[in-house]
């Protein structure tokens, strides 16, 4: 068996990642804002296909 990896994902995800935690938290007010900021920042994927389908009518 073959365990071959696509790393190119890995480098879309991460640097999706490192530009929406740099988004959210330079918009937090306070600590715990940013906190929240750094959370939604792991999970923007879910946030995009969600309103890809939703726009899309699926």
């Amino acid at each position: 068996m073959s365990n071959k990896t696509q790393h190119g994902c890995n480098g879309v995800y991460g640097l999706g990642f490192i530009g929406a935690a740099i988004y959210f938290i330079s918009q937090a007010t306070g600590f715990w804002m940013g906190v929240l900021g750094f959370l939604k920042a792991v999970v923007w994927p879910v946030f995009l296909v969600y309103e890809a389908f939703k726009s899309l009518g699926a």
